[in-house]
């Protein structure tokens, strides 16, 4: 089953992508309020994927764009899908040329999360 881990630092944001994730047949073994507890998770849950909030507050200087490079530092492979609002463009290239490999639209569909997942991922399996 493919592990995920949800970093946003809205509670409700963090539930809605889990039950999205749960119900694309994923396994969310993680969830983290902001990027320094995001990079930290990273570590020691290891994820398949994870869904990241480009704009959190931040803690000891991270943001969501900053945790997508500290994570790539620890794993080059990681696989990392933006979650942001419109009117974000210039932090979303930021974060696609940090590492991350797609990026959802608040406020997002669930079809959306679930192409942005096959996407990264191929074919999810059941």
């Amino acid at each position: 089953m493919i592990r995920a881990m949800v970093v946003d630092d809205a509670l409700f944001m963090r539930k809605m992508l889990s039950d999205i994730l749960k119900k694309e047949g994923l396994m969310v073994v993680g969830e983290a309020e902001n990027a320094k507890d995001a990079i930290r998770k990273y570590k020691e849950l290891k994820p398949d994927i994870v869904t990241m909030d480009i704009v959190m507050p931040k803690i000891d200087g991270l943001d969501g764009i900053a945790a997508v490079e500290e994570i790539m530092k620890i794993d080059q492979n990681a696989k990392i899908v933006m979650v942001t609002a419109m009117g974000q463009h210039s932090l979303m290239l930021d974060a696609m040329q940090a590492g991350a490999k797609d990026f959802i639209i608040k406020p997002f569909r669930p079809q959306r999360v679930s192409e942005a997942l096959k996407r990264v991922l191929g074919d999810i399996p059941r």
